[in-house]
């Protein structure tokens, strides 16, 4: 146990290393959601909707303060699996999922907080119309938090299973494109959830990708009830379990049979 927990802090203080990239990282997602805010302001101006207008901008803004712990994913490992370091990693007396899943969530947790934190103050500082608002009440942000938490593991635990892939396809590309991809429409990235047709939601918010940032966000705001968290949570946890069941098992049927390539 003392060696897991050396690496992930030790992954936590690499990630506090690349200040450029944060600074970087938050002026971008400030700008982006800027432009969202006023395209939804346009929408509400134009058409009201049910949901109010102060939900939906809160929900953007926490959108883009946790973008990079769903979009983020570890390049050295990706590089290792190519050119055939990985080897030396098989060597090491530790489970290589729980590894690098340590790993994955060190880099999006510490990624995640150094830019959100800077995010959401200024969030809170714009202009009432622009801003986020304030949580529903206290129980609901924590529930939220703890959701947010639930969300951490589930898309590690989605991560390392594209990982798994990527080590009999040599490419991580493919894979990681299509990740991203559903991760950005089914977790409300592009379009907030709750904007979706109920039908659709009935759906969407029975996928993992829903789990990572929308649940969270929709129990922070109040518009799901405390009654329902614990629903939400078994929902969040019923997907990490089997994804973690389904990453354990793609991992070990690689190191049962694995061809390393480089020199």
């Amino acid at each position: 146990m003392k060696a897991y927990l050396a690496i992930f802090r030790m992954r936590l203080k690499m990630e506090t290393q690349y200040r450029g990239a944060v600074i970087g990282g938050v002026f971008c997602q400030m700008f982006f959601g800027l432009i969202l805010v006023a395209l939804y302001r346009a929408l509400y101006a134009g058409r009201p909707q049910a949901l109010p207008l102060s939900s939906v901008i809160t929900y953007v803004w926490l959108q883009q303060a946790f973008f990079r712990m769903v979009l983020s994913s570890d390049g050295d490992l990706a590089d290792k699996i190519r050119t055939g370091a990985i080897a030396y990693d098989l060597c090491r007396p530790l489970n290589l999922y729980g590894y690098y899943y340590l790993r994955a969530m060190a880099m999006k947790l510490m990624g995640s907080l150094l830019r959100a934190i800077p995010m959401l103050v200024l969030a809170i500082l714009l202009p009432d119309g622009w801003g986020i608002a304030a949580p529903q009440s206290l129980p609901h942000l924590l529930a939220g938090l703890f959701g947010l938490l639930l969300g951490l593991l589930c898309v590690c635990a989605l991560e390392n299973i594209t990982m798994a892939i990527t080590m009999r396809t040599l490419d991580s590309r493919g894979m990681q494109a299509m990740l991203n991809l559903l991760m950005m429409i089914l977790s409300g990235n592009i379009l907030p959830l709750t904007l979706f047709p109920d039908s659709w939601q009935k759906v969407i918010t029975l996928l993992p990708y829903a789990q990572l940032l929308d649940a969270p966000i929709r129990l922070y705001t109040g518009e799901w009830a405390l009654s329902q968290f614990p629903r939400v949570l078994c929902i969040q946890g019923a997907w990490i379990v089997f994804l973690v069941a389904l990453g354990l098992y793609f991992w070990r049927q690689n190191q049962k049979r694995i061809v390393l390539q480089g020199g």
